[in-house]
């Protein structure tokens, strides 16, 4: 018997590899993409051209931990903060790579506040 969580692991893992395919980020047009765990998610903006992070944020920065929330409204803050860096580094717009989740829940939320930053995709 297979174990379900190998086998959703092993699902979301050919999602993300079949969006990749498609989705790939410039140093004209970045890739944010979006990593969520069971209890944290981070984001980061990166340029796949040259292999490197622009900027990243996380719900386990010590700003959004102590705030002591969780869920959604961590998302948030973490799409919040992914898009004033993003800013800060001179990035306007960018590719959304949910990475082989559902564009739901958590992964929206950031996608969402990143774009209230404005940030543009």
């Amino acid at each position: 018997m297979v174990d379900s969580a190998k086998q959703k692991r092993q699902g979301r893992k050919r999602r993300h590899n079949r969006l990749r395919r498609k989705i790939h980020g410039s140093s004209n047009r970045p890739r944010l993409a979006v990593f969520r765990s069971n209890r944290n998610i981070s984001a980061q903006i990166i340029d796949d051209e040259k292999g490197h992070t622009l900027a990243a944020a996380s719900s386990l920065e010590p700003e959004i931990r102590t705030s002591g929330t969780k869920g959604i409204e961590a998302a948030e803050k973490v799409g919040q903060l992914v898009g004033q860096r993003a800013k800060a580094a001179g990035i306007d717009t960018i590719v959304f790579d949910r990475g082989g989740l559902k564009y739901h829940g958590r992964v929206a939320a950031v996608a969402n506040a990143a774009r209230e930053a404005g940030l543009e995709f």
